[in-house]
């Protein structure tokens, strides 16, 4: 017997529009008479995923997955197809009628209602083992960080035992089966090895759905001996990464209320914030903010605040974070905090208040994008205007709002001493290149990797000693319109790490499509290139780029008669040379 009444399902779906629903997640075009968009299952950057409104039904030409709308729903979503149909129907103020028959539930629900019961129970005893005796070290470490009783409440903080299955005993004698155990990612062990606890010895920190639902765990090595400092739950059928964003749950209404969101990283650092009185605060987690993330967050608000560690890696991440959330539509600020602190440091040594007026006087956007590459560059250079003019008309091209590009535009011509048409025409390329993208024209994001690049991303988890090496050697600017840009700049933030350690914790701060391109790679039988020739492939290339950039201010110059100025550029472009040789010798 059917779940539902007969007929109900086809008269929800055809009172849904499928393009609408598919629509809050994927931005689509239409083609023709269908809708066309990135395929939000697998990662891909021509689009392969069609929506044809009319039969109502999705396909991806590139994964082969498709369905109708409920099955867009249980996919993305990760719900059951009862769960669907309830999610589907109060979207569209449809009355879900009862059940025919109560009893019956398909296993992916029963299998998903199992893993949240056992996430629960373990909330539950972590919980319970802060509270004993055996969480003394913990409630030392949180009291040591300043949290107060009812923030730890509230975040529904614990801690494990040092022993390696008091977990894994408690959900067993609860009847919980082992497999199941392990499917949740809360136990691990196979192969005959008797089965352990994935956290031991940590502080645990629940990680929820915005409806609150525990479906995952962060946990905090509380022994001196643990090198990795944080791990998380692997993905689970409950849990992805990149489409949660840590204490959403607790923040949803105030940022619906506020219409903005505080974004940080950490966990400790959205803790005293809440503690602070800032309640529309969430975080990535340490990972980069994916496009999923931004979506979800779309649905609570239009403006975001970026407060990320102001350190190189915090930098880039507020840089990356920014350009995302922009082409999304939000109003994006930047919270610049002092003397390298993050929000946690801040909050915990110069107090809430001091934190708050950090907030109300957070820059625009665009003010920081445009004034930290001006900062990074010696503009009474032709060729350094040249470079920030090319970095900021890629950012400019971002922006939805024409009025607001138009008023980008002028500020970059006058910060670059270029005329505004110039600028102008360099943003409209910039904007055919994005909707073409033709393919002698390739984007960095969609080209495959150089094999300095996949050298050193190989080396990275499988000689990470040596890749450190290289890499503590290289600038920013050595990693520019790379494909993996993003990927080695994270990597260089953890030169400091012990080499043991830098292969997961580069694989936990990353985006979903940057882990996969970093495992695609590891996968290969040998490495692609030797660690130290990429690093000097690189540098090469970056001097080369330098190189091509003077000429073209020399020719400039030339055609405008401006003699007096060339024998500067001149010298420049001959030091750049010299350092090219020298990396051939």
């Amino acid at each position: 017997m059917a779940r539902f009444p007969s007929g109900f399902i086809e008269d929800l779906k055809m009172q849904a529009d499928i393009v609408r629903v598919i629509q809050e997640v994927v931005p689509l075009k239409k083609a023709g008479s269908t809708y066309k968009g990135l395929c939000p299952f697998h990662t891909e950057k021509t689009p392969s995923f069609s929506v044809n409104q009319d039969k109502g039904f999705f396909h991806c030409f590139g994964c082969s997955t498709g369905g109708d709308v409920l099955k867009f729903i249980e996919l993305y979503e990760k719900l059951s197809f009862p769960e669907a149909v309830r999610s589907l129907a109060q979207r569209f103020g449809v009355q879900v009628p009862e059940s025919d028959d109560p009893g019956r539930d398909r296993a992916a629900e029963a299998e998903r209602e199992a893993l949240l019961k056992v996430h629960e129970l373990a909330a539950a005893y972590f919980r319970d083992q802060l509270a004993s005796s055996t969480g003394a070290a913990a409630r030392a470490y949180v009291d040591g960080r300043g949290l107060r009783p009812e923030t730890i409440d509230a975040l529904g903080l614990g801690c494990t035992p040092p022993r390696r299955d008091g977990l894994t005993r408690h959900l067993l004698d609860a009847g919980h089966p082992i497999e199941l155990l392990r499917r949740s990612g809360l136990v691990t062990g196979s192969d005959g090895r008797p089965p352990i606890d994935r956290f031991r010895q940590r502080l645990m920190i629940p990680i929820c759905r915005d409806t609150g639902s525990i479906v995952a765990f962060g946990g905090r090595a509380l022994g001196g001996d643990q090198q990795v400092k944080y791990i998380n739950s692997p993905e689970t059928a409950l849990y992805t990464k990149g489409r949660t964003l840590y204490g959403l749950h607790l923040a949803k209404k105030a940022i619906r209320k506020t219409g903005f969101a505080v974004l940080v990283e950490g966990y400790f650092d959205l803790a005293q914030a809440l503690q602070a009185g800032v309640e529309p605060v969430v975080a990535t987690c340490g990972t980069a903010l994916t496009d999923r993330q931004a979506t979800l967050l779309r649905r609570f608000c239009g403006k975001a605040l970026l407060s990320f560690d102001p350190d190189a890696a915090g930098d880039g991440a507020s840089t990356r974070s920014g350009e995302l959330l922009l082409t999304a539509g939000f109003q994006v600020n930047v919270v610049q905090l002092p003397g390298g602190q993050d929000p946690d440091t801040v909050i915990r040594q110069r107090g809430g208040a001091y934190y708050v007026g950090r907030l109300k006087a957070s820059t625009p956007y665009l003010d920081y994008v445009l004034e930290r590459a001006a900062a990074a560059r010696d503009l009474t250079r032709e060729s350094q205007r040249t470079e920030f003019i090319n970095e900021l008309r890629a950012v400019a091209a971002r922006i939805p709002d024409p009025v607001a590009r138009d008023q980008f535009a002028d500020r970059i011509a006058h910060r670059g001493a270029a005329t505004e048409a110039v600028v102008r025409d360099a943003i409209r390329q910039a904007i055919a290149g994005r909707r073409a993208e033709p393919p002698a024209a390739v984007s960095a994001a969609q080209r495959d990797p150089l094999p300095a690049e996949q050298g050193l991303i190989w080396a990275s988890i499988h000689n990470p000693k040596a890749a450190q090496s290289v890499l503590a050697g290289m600038e920013p600017q050595d990693f520019q319109d790379l494909r993996s840009e993003t990927i080695l700049q994270v990597a260089r933030t953890l030169a400091d790490l012990p080499a043991q350690v830098v292969p997961e914790t580069l694989l936990e701060r990353l985006a979903e499509d940057e882990a996969a391109l970093v495992r695609a790679i590891a996968g290969m039988d040998s490495a692609p290139a030797g660690v130290e020739d990429c690093g000097v492939e690189l540098r090469r290339r970056r001097l080369a780029r330098q190189s091509a950039a003077l000429q073209a201010a020399i020719d400039r110059k030339q055609r405008d008669g401006a003699l007096d100025e060339i024998d500067a550029l001149w010298a420049e472009k001959k030091s750049v040379r010299r350092q090219i040789d020298a990396l051939r010798d």
